[in-house]
């Protein structure tokens, strides 16, 4: 089964096309053949022998993408002057910059934003500390501190390469939730290194938020840094992915009319993502888990278990069920995947329990893609903005930071992340709850608010805010 279009691979043509009759449709119509898809057009007027313009076109690949520029080329009429791959254009100089918040245009400004009243400020601060939260950018700045181990499902691509995805979620941040943060991708993969880099430049933010760090290293980095830091230190991977899913899951349960504690659950992946959502659903009164990494069944007593699986076979999996994926996948309710593409087939859907719901989060290529699924399953959802129900963290990891901010809390308790999924699940509303709309939409502007007030105020009700 093909892809289908997307934006995330799609070009841009810059095109004459022969002012008489035909011309335009011949080119959309060897575009569809070929299996693009026409996104968007600049307006034109024809009032010459040619008329010029730039279309967008949706491709499946960067090879299809290619071939779309041929076809046209081959389309009598048509001249192609120039293309350009949308998504590369879009990345150059990268996606974001620094902006002064107050202007220096003479003398009595630069006295008061540099030396010498600045002077005055420090010294405030050298005095007491917590004033910092107050008089600098820390009031309003996050670190996203990557390794660049484990990065979408692309693994270990190290830090340079992952500078776009952290670029990413700076612009997110700062789009979704008005705050201030930046890019820090390090050059080591040692814990203790990263530990000791975040602690020495803590002074700089008001929040960490660890990105893209592979486990069972991110667990580690986390707890310590938790422990050593009077700032919110959240791993994204971990806690943005669980507050979602569970927000989600929460209303498909209400269309197929299950309850959390009678279904059957098998997580995907027993990384980062997977443990969190692991534990978040027991918290919420899941009651029956079924984790999987790739030597089956997680259980208590079986190989190759690290400390944060050791937990979660202790924890779940009560009948210690073993066997593959498809195996222990077979009458379950619910199958929430965060581990790597095409590991479901539409025979394995067929074999869950009536109405399963498949949440397949893998990016930026799912477990199983929603046509191969389509019609099988009660409510399906991916980690991909091109299709319904994004699971995305960009839901949560706004308003969560936002909401800490505000009130200066110190860390980011469980009652918080709680309430992000509650605030997240309620911003559906029930008149248009549909299977194929179980969590807003990315670009829901009331998301973000209502997520910040809800960790906010838990977050003052679990006394996690500085005096």
């Amino acid at each position: 089964m093909k892809n289908a279009p997307t934006a995330a691979y799609s070009i841009s043509m810059r095109i004459t096309l022969d002012n008489v009759p035909g011309t335009l449709g011949r080119f959309a119509v060897a575009m569809g053949d070929a299996g693009g898809n026409i996104a968007g057009a600049t307006g034109f007027e024809a009032k010459g022998p040619t008329v010029a313009r730039q279309i967008d076109i949706h491709a499946r690949s960067e090879e299809h993408g290619r071939q779309l520029v041929d076809v046209a080329r081959a389309c009598t009429g048509v001249n192609v002057l120039d293309w350009w791959d949308r998504t590369y254009r879009l990345h150059e100089g990268g996606k974001i910059e620094v902006l002064p918040l107050c202007s220096v245009g003479d003398a009595h400004d630069l006295a008061m934003a540099y030396t010498p009243g600045v002077a005055r400020v420090c010294m405030s601060i050298h005095d007491e500390p917590a004033l910092a939260h107050e008089y600098t950018i820390k009031k309003n700045t996050v670190a996203i501190v990557s390794d660049g181990t484990a990065v979408l499902g692309l693994g270990d691509i190290g830090p340079a390469a992952a500078m776009p995805v952290m670029e990413g979620k700076a612009l997110l941040f700062k789009e979704f939730g008005g705050v201030d943060a930046f890019p820090i991708c390090l050059d080591t993969k040692d814990p203790d290194e990263i530990v000791e880099t975040v602690i020495r430049m803590a002074p700089t933010f008001g929040g960490i938020n660890l990105e893209d760090i592979a486990a069972p290293a991110c667990f580690e980095i986390e707890d310590r840094l938790k422990a050593a830091l009077d700032i919110p230190v959240f791993h994204d991977d971990q806690h943005g992915t669980a507050v979602v899913a569970l927000a989600a899951l929460k209303n498909a349960l209400r269309i197929v009319d299950k309850d959390l504690a009678n279904i059957s659950i098998v997580i995907s992946g027993m990384g980062a993502a997977g443990v969190a959502i692991g534990k978040i659903l027991r918290d919420a009164g899941a009651g029956h888990i079924v984790g999987v990494d790739r030597l089956g069944a997680v259980h208590s007593g079986r190989d190759g278990l690290n400390p944060a699986k050791e937990w979660f076979a202790n924890n779940t999996n009560e009948e210690r069920k073993a066997g593959t994926l498809q195996e222990v996948l077979e009458g379950a309710d619910v199958f929430l995947g965060v581990s790597a593409p095409n590991l479901l087939v539409a025979s394995d859907v067929r074999r869950m329990a009536k109405d399963p719901i498949v949440f397949a989060m893998a990016n930026p290529d799912p477990e199983i893609r929603p046509e191969e699924a389509d019609g099988l399953a009660a409510v399906m959802a991916t980690g991909r903005s091109d299709f319904p129900n994004q699971i995305n963290n960009v839901l949560a990891f706004p308003g969560i930071f936002r909401g800490a901010l505000d009130v200066n809390a110190h860390s980011v308790t469980e009652a918080m992340k709680v309430a992000a999924a509650d605030a997240i699940a309620a911003c559906v509303d029930e008149d248009d709850l549909d299977p194929r709309y179980v969590v807003p939409s990315v670009f829901d502007k009331s998301v973000a608010p209502a997520v910040a007030a809800g960790v906010a105020e838990a977050a003052v009700r679990e006394g996690v805010i500085r005096s």
